[in-house]
């Protein structure tokens, strides 16, 4: 049989069909075609293929392309942070296959051409574009979208990302037409009477650095609403980016009543603590929800051991320059994700002992997928090569010049990290090598 592409030497890590094993894979028309057990590929056949149709896996871990259901690619409205282009590029970069896009876009994806225009982008791209629309028109809280119309047209999930929902009877009732959909409601979970105003987490540093805070209970006091209403709908409820240990402990509550709720954690929650904000005053910290604690750090790592939290999203928001480079309080909340995402996690979690590699990937692959409504991939004969190729043990130092995002706002940078992508693979071709 001929091939498009062939991936050889590398170790096959299918978490969501639980096998690890030495192997090749031969890809053909998008799909693998071939898996060729240890040894069975020769030499001789490896030799009549060109450079370029091979990745050699040499000492690397062959996985299911990673998802990652929480980024903002910015488009349409702010092309000058990112764009459904570089946005992708950036995912695959990081080992990113498929990505889900919030709706605080300009205009909000609050109806079915703009989901459209935003997937017409994305069949160009580097990675698997899908959206998640905007509960309300224009994301302003007042008036439910046309979700039905928004789900005829493509998306898996809907939210009103960047802002959380304040009306409880607006929740229920899209929490309500979302179940008859089979989709999740994804709840940014900061009461706004609470937290509006705060820049920081409210804490002893809040006070010591002489900011406005804003405080844990804003967090779960919206996630305790939000799973109650859940509970009353049976709709799916997704938290996104939790961040306090009080938080954790709502959504393990309510998984354990039988409510339909999952969450994710960014990388930034589990790495991060508020300390660090008083030594350089780095605008690339200010982010909502806040850096919180050493104890919440803690509490997220826990939840995904446990868990309680079911997946890892990035929550990339690209910022430009001039909106970083200002005062703290002046700054534009967010951070980019994608390319440093799974280099923290195996430094922070998996080379800690928290969580072993196969586990890691269900979090930021099959989980993740299962959440949108997706099948998830896997390493299976017949199955789409949508592939991520990394090795565990590379260290590497994140540059800011490196970054295929279009914006470079990371407080990482300098940082060394552990597990590096080698290759991206998506549809059977290569959209991200390593050089």
């Amino acid at each position: 049989m001929q091939f498009d592409l062939l991936i050889i030497n590398g170790t096959l890590m299918d978490p969501g069909f639980g096998f690890t094993k030495k192997a090749d894979l031969g890809i053909k028309d998008g799909k693998i075609a071939k898996v060729f057990d240890e040894g069975k590929l020769t030499r001789k056949v490896i030799d009549k293929f060109p450079a370029e149709s091979i990745v050699d896996a040499e000492g690397a871990i062959v996985t299911p392309g990673l998802v990652d259901i929480h980024v903002h690619f910015r488009e349409p409205g702010r092309e000058d942070k990112e764009t459904i282009q570089s946005g992708s590029r950036a995912a695959a970069a990081g080992g990113f296959t498929t990505v889900a896009c919030m709706p605080n876009t300009q205009p909000a994806i609050d109806n079915q051409e703009t989901v459209k225009f935003v997937t017409s982008l994305a069949e160009k791209g580097d990675c698997r574009v899908y959206c998640v629309g905007a509960i309300t028109k224009n994301r302003d809280g007042e008036e439910l979208s046309e979700i039905g119309d928004l789900v005829k047209a493509g998306v898996v999930a809907i939210s009103d990302d960047g802002d959380y929902l304040q009306n409880p009877e607006m929740m229920r009732r899209a929490l309500e037409y979302a179940r008859m959909f089979d989709i999740p409601v994804i709840s940014h979970a900061e009461d706004e009477f609470l937290a509006g105003g705060g820049i920081v987490n409210e804490s002893f540093e809040s006070s010591r650095l002489g900011m406005q805070g804003r405080p844990a209970v804003a967090e779960e006091i919206a996630i305790l609403r939000d799973i109650k209403l859940a509970g009353l709908t049976g709709g799916r409820l997704h938290i996104a980016h939790v961040s306090t240990a009080g938080g954790v402990e709502a959504i393990r509550r309510g998984k354990a009543e039988g409510v339909k709720v999952t969450a994710e954690v960014a990388p930034h929650h589990f790495t991060l603590t508020d300390d660090l904000i008083g030594e350089k005053f780095d605008t690339n910290l200010r982010v909502n929800p806040p850096i919180r604690s050493e104890a919440d750090r803690q509490a997220m790592i826990k939840g995904l051991i446990d868990g309680t939290i079911d997946c890892i999203a990035t929550d990339h928001a690209p910022h430009t320059e001039e909106e970083k480079d200002v005062e703290f309080d002046q700054a534009s909340p967010g951070m980019i994700g994608l390319e440093t995402s799974l280099g923290l996690a195996i430094t922070e979690l998996s080379d800690r002992g928290y969580l072993a590699i196969p586990d890691l990937l269900r979090k930021m692959s099959s989980n993740p997928a299962k959440i949108i409504g997706l099948e998830p991939n896997s390493l299976n004969e017949g199955e789409v090569a949508d592939i991520t190729i990394f090795d565990p043990e590379a260290r590497w130092v994140v540059k800011k010049e490196k970054f295929l995002s279009k914006s470079k706002n990371s407080p990482f940078v300098g940082r060394k990290l552990k597990g590096k992508i080698k290759a991206t693979v998506m549809g059977g071709r290569i959209t991200y090598r390593a050089k």
